[in-house]
């Protein structure tokens, strides 16, 4: 059985990461980052893309994070 990989997962290429998780294409897209289809992103990682883009990788996660949960919540 295959396992869902892990939003903080180092290794993880960005394709899978917006595959996996289609909400965090407005991170990339407010940091005006090419990530979003890109032929690259099966090989680049976050820590690849903070590093090309000058970004800190911590708080581009917390933004992921913050993203992926508040699509999570319950709608009323």
């Amino acid at each position: 059985m295959r396992r869902r990989p892990r939003l903080d997962d180092p290794d993880l290429p960005i394709a899978d990461l917006l595959r996996n998780w289609p909400q965090a294409v407005a991170v990339f897209m407010r940091h005006r980052m090419l990530c979003v289809g890109c032929l690259i992103s099966s090989f680049h990682t976050v820590i690849d893309a903070c590093d090309e883009y000058a970004l800190d990788e911590s708080e581009f996660r917390r933004e992921l994070r913050q993203a992926v949960s508040a699509s999570d919540a319950p709608r009323r």
